[in-house]
Order: structure tokens, then C-alpha cells, then sequence
């Protein structure tokens, strides 16, 4: 981890501080608190801010400013933000169902692994996952915190259509479906809670930094809703 980004341009209205290569908990810290000192001071011409797992993007309106500018106004609210205080953000229990036909992956995951399904989900169950991004789709919120025990590949081939709320994992994360979409990753249970809620005032239900659990629950109460 280093304390300083690089500075890339990212064409003719983007700014990206990049901090490492690989996941860091510590590292995300710090993207999450420059992004809430630029929220709470934007510079002049700042129209977005997108943090992910190693990078920051910015965002800006050429017409305003321009990359040099930009860019020195985000090195110097890094050089006072540090890990200071950040975003506030939300606790989730997710209620997860793991019934064979929601769970078409989990036979195959768990002899892969060596485990018993049911300890594949209890292994799942057990975990704190943090959201780090979004990417690919609309509210399809990249989750870290997968237990080693059940890192697997992606799939060779990808599956064609897997519905909305579907649970998968691959490597050290997490996704849930906020679109019916293809994958490779491995589906380990369906949930009827909705990320992306078009109709709210904040329609994805995470935000980077935010903490989730998921919760086991039988058909019956997946079943209702």
C-alpha cells in the first residue's frame, strides 16, 4: 500500500488516482475518506466521484476545469484526509434461501471445495462481506469477504440467464443479480430483497463501504416475500 496515488488521465474528463494492485481493506479506507472530503469540498467543476477497489475516479466538466486542476485539488485534500472520518455507512442482513432448485451450483461448488453443502453455506453464512464497487450492471455491487475455504475460479462457461436476487460467489467475493444476466460465477442461493430499487430516492441499497451479512431462511418465508 502506498500513501500517495498515481495520477492518471482517463480521456478528456476523468481523473484517476490509483493507490495499489490488490485488495487492502486499509487502502479502501483511505479512497473512502478522500471521497468524502471531496464530497464535502468538491473543487470547482467536480461532477461525480466513483470509488472501487485500488482507484478513485473523477469526474469532471472540461468546460469548468481541466485534469491539472483536478488532480492537484484531490492530492492536496489526500494529503489531509488520511484515514479520517468517512462516509457513514450501513450494516445488512440479507435473508438468503439455498434450496437445490435456488442453489443449482451448490452440489457441484461444495465437491469441488471438499465440503458438505451445508457447511458450504454454513461457511457463507459465517463471513462479514464489505462492498467495494459497482460495476457490469446497475446496483451489481462487488462484495469482498468470501473465507478462503470457498474460493473457487470463475466457471469455464458461462450460464445464460439467472434471475434477479440470485447469490454467487467466485474467488474472495460476492455478488447478488440486480438484472436477470449471464455468469460464470458459482449460484449458491436466491434472495427477494432488491438492491436496485428504481423507484427510490437512493435506488442502490449499498453504498462503497457498507457491511453485509446474509441470513438463512426456509422456502415458506422466501416463498412470501
Amino acid at each position: 500500500m502506498t500513501g500517495v496515488p498515481v495520477i492518471k488521465p482517463v480521456g478528456d474528463t476523468g481523473v484517476l488516482l490509483e493507490y495499489g494492485d490488490k485488495i487492502d481493506p486499509a487502502l479502501f479506507d483511505r479512497i473512502l475518506a478522500l471521497d468524502a472530503a471531496l464530497r464535502a469540498s468538491p473543487p470547482p467543476g467536480l461532477l461525480e466521484t466513483v470509488p472501487a477497489y485500488v482507484t478513485l475516479l473523477l469526474v469532471y466538466d472540461p468546460l469548468i476545469t481541466d485534469f491539472a486542476a483536478v488532480a492537484a485539488a484531490a492530492l492536496a485534500l489526500a494529503n489531509v484526509s488520511g484515514t479520517g472520518a468517512l462516509q457513514a455507512v450501513c450494516d445488512h442482513v440479507i435473508p438468503i434461501c439455498s434450496d437445490a432448485d435456488l442453489a443449482p451450483d451448490l452440489a457441484e461448488a461444495a465437491q469441488r471445495l471438499g465440503m458438505a453443502p451445508d457447511a458450504v453455506i454454513a461457511a457463507h453464512l459465517a463471513a462479514d462481506y464489505r462492498v467495494y464497487m459497482y460495476g457490469f450492471a446497475p446496483g451489481y455491487a462487488y462484495m469482498d469477504g468470501v473465507p478462503a475455504a470457498l474460493h473457487l475460479p470463475r466457471k469455464p462457461v458461462p450460464v445464460r440467464s439467472r434471475p434477479v436476487g440470485t447469490v454467487m460467489i467466485a474467488g474472495g467475493q460476492c455478488l447478488i443479480t440486480t438484472l436477470p444476466m449471464p455468469t460464470g460465477w458459482w449460484v449458491i442461493g436466491q434472495t427477494r430483497t432488491p438492491v436496485l430499487r428504481l423507484a427510490a430516492a437512493q435506488p442502490f441499497l449499498f453504498q462503497p463501504g457498507d457491511r453485509v451479512r446474509f441470513r438463512a431462511i426456509g422456502r415458506a418465508e422466501y416463498d412470501a416475500g
